[in-house]
C-alpha cells in the first residue's frame, strides 16, 4: 500500500484497522512518525515519539548502553492510553475463575506475600518492524523499543496457590485497567499454565528498585520472562483461572505468528498461525553510534545481545560489511532472561568508511538470519545489526 493509498483510506476503514491494531499502530501506519514533541512524563526527551494517545515511545540507541536500562529511557508501548488512576492506594487485583477462593487482594495483601525479583529484558514482539521488506502495517519500530530492568513483585504461583488452584487449569486470562477507544476490542493476553506458576514469573509492584511509574504499569504489571512484551500486561487488575485458551482478539487473531514460512507479502490463513511466545536471538550494537566519526586507532565496538529464556553463547563482529567474522567477547555473568554484553576492538590504521555487523548465536545454536522471516504482523525482526562509521584523522 502506498503512501497515498493510505491517505485515501475512508473513515471506516481507518476505524477498522485503529479497532485491529490499536489506535496508536493505526496511526503510525497510516502517517508519518513524530506526531508530537509532547513529552510524557518522566521519560527522557530524546524518546522518539510514535504516538501520543495511546503513547507509544522508542528509545534512541544512544540511550540503550547500560546493562539495565534507566527508567526515563525505557521504551513505553501502551495499546490503550493510560489509566486515569494507576495510584497504589485502593487499586485491586481481582484473582477468580477455576480457584478454590475466588479473592480481592490489595497491593498491600500482595506485598505480604515473598518476594521475588528478576531481570528481564524486554522487547515489543514489532521491535524492527520498520524493515520489513514489503512493509507491513503497525508501529514503525526501529531498534529501540526494548530495554532491561529489574522487576520485584511477588510469584504468580504464589498468588494462585493462595488462592487454591483446581485440577483441570491450562491458562491465565490477564487484563488491565486500561480502557479501549472506540471499538476496539479489550486488551486480554492468556499465558500457559506451566509458564504462569514458574517460578520466575512475577506481578511486579518496583522497576528498578523503584514503583513502577504509571506509563509502565502501576500500581501492579505483570512480567513473563523471555517473552514478548505484550505478555508484559500493565495496571494488572484481574487474573481468571481457564480451563480453554482466550477467544478474544488479541489471543484468537492478534500476536500470532505463521507456523510455515510464507511469501513475503503474502496473505495467512489463521489455521496457519499460533500465539506468539518467545523472543528470537538479536543483538544490538550500542557504541560507536551509526554515523560516528572516529580517529583511526582502536576502536572498540560494544553492544548487547539476547534471546529470550535462552544463553547467548556467542557474538561474532564484522568490521568490513560481512565479508569476515571475528568473535567477540562476552562481558559480566550470564544473567537469564537478560541481554549480555558483548566488545571487540580492532585498529583502523586510514581514514575510511567502516561498515560493522554483529550477530548472535544463542545456546540452542540458532543464530540471527541474514533475512528473518517476513510474517504480515512485522514481529521479531532480527537480522546482523548493522551501523556504519567514518575514520577519519
Amino acid at each position: 500500500m502506498s503512501r497515498i493509498d493510505r491517505l485515501s483510506l475512508s473513515r471506516r476503514e481507518v476505524l477498522t484497522l485503529a479497532a485491529e491494531l490499536g489506535a496508536g499502530a493505526a496511526v503510525a501506519a497510516l502517517w508519518p512518525a513524530d506526531l508530537s514533541a509532547q513529552a510524557l512524563a518522566g521519560k527522557h526527551p530524546q524518546l522518539r515519539v510514535l504516538s501520543t494517545r495511546p503513547p507509544d515511545y522508542e528509545t534512541p540507541v544512544a540511550l540503550l548502553d547500560h546493562l539495565l536500562t534507566p527508567v526515563d529511557a525505557f521504551y513505553v508501548r501502551c495499546h490503550m492510553p493510560v489509566p486515569a488512576n494507576t495510584a497504589e492506594a485502593g487499586w485491586t487485583l481481582a484473582v477468580d475463575g477455576e480457584v478454590s477462593t475466588p479473592a480481592t487482594l490489595t497491593v498491600a495483601d500482595l506485598k505480604r506475600l515473598p518476594q521475588a525479583s528478576v531481570t528481564v529484558t524486554l522487547e515489543c514482539a514489532g521491535n524492527g518492524r520498520a524493515f520489513f521488506d514489503p512493509p507491513v502495517a503497525g508501529i514503525q519500530w526501529k531498534k529501540g523499543a526494548v530495554g532491561t530492568a529489574k522487576w520485584t513483585g511477588v510469584r504468580v504461583a504464589d498468588v494462585l496457590k493462595q488462592a487454591g488452584l483446581k485440577p483441570g487449569a491450562t491458562h491465565l486470562w490477564v487484563a488491565g485497567a486500561d480502557r479501549p477507544l472506540g471499538t476496539q476490542p479489550p486488551f486480554v493476553r492468556q499465558v500457559p499454565m506451566a509458564k504462569a506458576i514458574h517460578a520466575d514469573t512475577i506481578i511486579a509492584w518496583a522497576m528498578n528498585d523503584q514503583p513502577i511509574p504509571a506509563a509502565h504499569g502501576a500500581p501492579l504489571r505483570l512480567v513473563v520472562p523471555g517473552w514478548e512484551g505484550a505478555y508484559a500486561i500493565k495496571w494488572l487488575n484481574k487474573i481468571t483461572v481457564a480451563t480453554k485458551e482466550h477467544d478474544g482478539f488479541w489471543v484468537a487473531t492478534g500476536y500470532r505468528y505463521p507456523t510455515k514460512r510464507v511469501a513475503p507479502g503474502a496473505a495467512v490463513d489463521a489455521k496457519d498461525m499460533a500465539p506468539l511466545t518467545g523472543l528470537v536471538v538479536k543483538s544490538l550494537i550500542t557504541t560507536p553510534l551509526d554515523g560516528a566519526t572516529v580517529a583511526p586507532g582502536a576502536i572498540t565496538v560494544g553492544g548487547f545481545a539476547w534471546a529470550g529464556d535462552t544463553a547467548i553463547a556467542k557474538v561474532d563482529v564484522s568490521v568490513d560489511n560481512g565479508a569476515t567474522w571475528q568473535p567477540a567477547r562476552l562481558v559480566g555473568a550470564a544473567v537469564p532472561y537478560a541481554w549480555r554484553r558483548f566488545e571487540f576492538t580492532f585498529t583502523a590504521k586510514t581514514p575510511e568508511t567502516r561498515t560493522i555487523l554483529s550477530r548472535a548465536t544463542d545456546a540452542k545454536g540458532q543464530a540471527q538470519p541474514v533475512v528473518p522471516q517476513w510474517n504480515p504482523s512485522g514481529y521479531l525482526w532480527n537480522a546482523p545489526d548493522t551501523i556504519r562509521i567514518e575514520v577519519k584523522a
